[in-house]
């Protein structure tokens, strides 16, 4: 005996009670084992791009006034001749004005903006504004200060790139492109792989041709909001023919130019659908008719998807060569899975003669589906998220586990949907026949009834033509009627017997659907369905937020970078006490050792060194260097003077950034005996 593979969304098969429910259970734990083998493994990748490093770094204090400002970025960005500014404390522009330079070595992506000669002290703020690889916008500020800081006039940017009005059209222009794409692929799929029929059905008909001028409108939407949302954010911006030009030179321009083109090409498809293949009567000819039309849709809806993959969050980052296919596939999976839904919720709502039969093959496509989307799905959060602490500590993290959490409720109300199917099918075949005959039947007895009563109105009329003396005095003087004035019979009459074939095919079509939607089943699992597709609309929009949203990798990656690169200053003086051996005799002690003020720029150092017992403790020689590992500067030495017996110093100090710095201190107690000894301290 072999067990029935359990089917998601209105799985047809006939209910197995137990082993279904095994199987699921089984594919539970092996995606949740491939999962955590995934998140345990993963290693450094991102998605945005994000600011790691900066020089001057934020909040430095400088001795003099830098000769240029330089960003470093976690990946390549798109830089603007206006993308990075650099305000003096009046607000004024501190940079030449000119176009970042591109200082990109290996894998460091950086740029440098020059400034002014001839700053005076005080506090500079520096704005920028990018484009990451994954099209998306990202912006920040950080000051620095020359000399000392100062009071300053420039307030710091609270809205981030792609927000404000300009943003949330641009997101909803996202969301219904991604709609569009759902009903029109999904739609087509569902036509052409489980019910052909309906390729003549006007409901299914509508659904796919508004599927498709959704997705039309809301592309060329984003691409007149794309140089608002990526630059200055006022929807005016949208109508400037020179930043339409410079968004068409750009690669999620292009994207968007391409989805046009092949919006062109579908047009013709579903032309195609709709029209020649609707209307074909021959077997053969349809068949093949079929294949070229499920080839060239496949071709057609990958190309689509692919629009989005060459522009978002696969196109960056690690692995680009795998994650470009692995989301086209994501992407038709999810269009054949919910659009299929929503095609089969519109044909069980308001066409009456859809069958079991293309229940049960939507039901094998949804369970192929949803394989495809657990796989895809999988990849693809290792990829975004990459630890288990991203997975709950950032926004992109928790965003996926609401996704994760509407997915397995969707796969539970399927479960509900299987049980009315299965019903379905069961006897699906002989309920099918016994409406059709009542509806055929009752379609009968309407169209006798119609023809009934023009036969009645017909004798009548002919009756009071041919009565003699009506209207007259004893019928003298009367006219027999002319042949032409009698009425002419249905028959007679093309027009009239137009009229009244359409109307026996309303009623019978009306009866037919009465019959239909009478059946329990049948009403049972439209409601699950309209049940799976309320929470697919809800599903999709956390998807659509979730490609606009930062990656978790990319959040933890900036932050591990903002917190080395901007260390919390030091509250005064920095005190470091370290014990040390150097093995000979009299060769054990302690550095004591004070830096002042720890900050960036000059710093003034104390070393005293002890013996045991606490009194003051001379050594031939003493030597310091300053290592900042995390962004490979050092070590620097240092060679501080004696001052007395146990006492050293060292005055003119620079600490270059702030961050969490090695100090190393070498001790020589002999000729022979020495050692050297570290401590990690913020300096900032």
């Amino acid at each position: 005996m072999t067990a029935t593979a359990p089917h998601f969304g209105t799985s047809p098969s006939t209910p197995v009670p137990r082993r279904p429910l095994a199987a699921a259970a089984l594919l539970a734990a092996l995606v949740g084992m491939v999962f955590g083998l995934l998140l345990g493994g993963a290693g450094p990748a991102s998605a945005h791009a994000a600011l790691t490093g900066s020089d001057p770094q934020d909040g430095a204090v400088v001795d003099t006034a830098p000769k240029e400002v330089t960003l470093t970025f976690s990946e390549q960005v798109a830089m603007g001749s206006d993308s990075v500014r650099v305000l003096d404390p009046h607000g004024k522009r501190a940079d030449t004005a000119v176009a970042p330079r591109d200082l990109r070595s290996g894998s460091t992506v950086k740029y440098g903006v020059s400034l002014h000669s001839g700053l005076p002290d005080g506090t500079y703020t520096v704005a920028w504004q990018a484009v990451s690889a994954d099209s998306h916008p990202v912006s920040g500020a950080f000051t620095f200060s020359v000399g000392a800081p100062s009071e300053t006039t420039v307030a710091l940017p609270t809205e981030q790139a792609g927000g404000g009005l300009v943003g949330t059209l641009y997101d909803i222009a996202r969301y219904a492109a991604y709609a569009g794409f759902i009903l029109l692929a999904g739609g087509a799929a569902f036509v052409l792989a489980c019910w052909q029929r309906g390729a003549g059905a006007p409901p299914l008909q509508r659904l796919v041709v508004r599927g498709w001028m959704t997705l039309t409108a809301a592309t060329l939407a984003m691409l007149l909001l794309r140089n608002p949302y990526t630059g200055s954010g006022k929807l005016a911006d949208a109508f400037d023919l020179d930043g339409l030009k410079a968004v068409l030179d750009t690669r999620p321009g292009a994207a968007l130019v391409s989805r046009l083109l092949l919006l062109g090409a579908s047009a013709l498809f579903i032309a195609v659908l709709f029209g020649a293949y609707a209307k074909r009567e021959d077997e053969r000819e349809k068949k093949d008719l079929t294949f070229g039309l499920a080839v060239g849709g496949t071709v057609i809806a990958a190309g689509i998807a692919g629009t989005w993959a060459l522009a978002e969050h696969a196109s960056a980052g690690i692995q680009p060569g795998i994650a470009m296919p692995v989301d086209i596939l994501h992407l038709l999976a999810v269009a054949a899975w919910l659009g299929g839904l929503v095609a089969l919720l519109v044909a069980l709502h308001r066409t009456p003669d859809i069958g079991a039969t293309a229940v049960r093959r939507f039901s094998r496509i949804a369970f192929g589906s949803v394989l495809v989307l657990t796989a895809t799905g999988i990849y693809q959060s290792w990829r975004q998220v990459g630890t288990w602490s991203a997975l709950t500590g950032t926004e992109y993290g928790r965003l996926l586990l609401v996704k994760v959490g509407l997915v397995a409720v969707l796969v539970g109300i399927a479960w509900f949907s299987r049980r009315w199917t299965a019903r379905l099918v069961s006897d699906g075949a002989e309920r099918l026949v016994s409406n059709g005959a009542a509806a055929e039947k009752s379609a009968e007895g309407a169209g006798a009834e119609t023809d009934a009563t023009e036969t009645e109105t017909g004798t009548e009329v002919g009756a009071a033509v041919e009565r003699p003396g009506i209207g007259t005095e004893a019928g003298a003087g009367t006219e027999k009627p002319q042949a032409e004035d009698a009425p002419a019979s249905p028959a007679e009459d093309p027009a009239r017997a137009a009229q009244l074939a359409r109307q026996r095919a309303a009623v019978a079509t009306a009866e037919k659907k009465r019959i239909r939607d009478a059946d329990p089943e049948r009403s049972g699992l439209r409601r699950s369905v309209l049940a799976e597709v309320t929470v697919a609309v809800a599903l999709l929009a956390v998807t659509t937020v979730l490609t606009s949203t930062e990656p978790g990798r990319t959040e933890e990656e900036a932050a591990r970078g903002a917190t080395t690169a901007t260390a919390p200053a030091a509250e005064g003086p920095v005190n470091l006490t370290l014990p040390f051996d150097t093995g000979g005799q009299n060769g054990k002690g302690t550095v004591r050792m004070d830096i002042d003020p720890a900050r960036t720029g000059t710093n003034e150092l104390h070393i005293w060194i002890d013996s045991p017992d606490g009194k003051a403790m001379d050594v031939p020689e003493l030597k310091l260097a300053f290592t900042l590992e995390s962004k490979d500067i050092g070590p620097l030495p240092v060679l501080p003077v004696r001052l007395t017996e146990g006492h050293w110093t060292a005055s003119g100090v620079q600490i270059p950034m702030a961050g969490t710095w090695k100090v190393a201190v070498t001790v020589r107690t002999s000729d022979i005996d020495q050692t050297t000894i570290d401590k990690n301290v913020k300096i900032g």
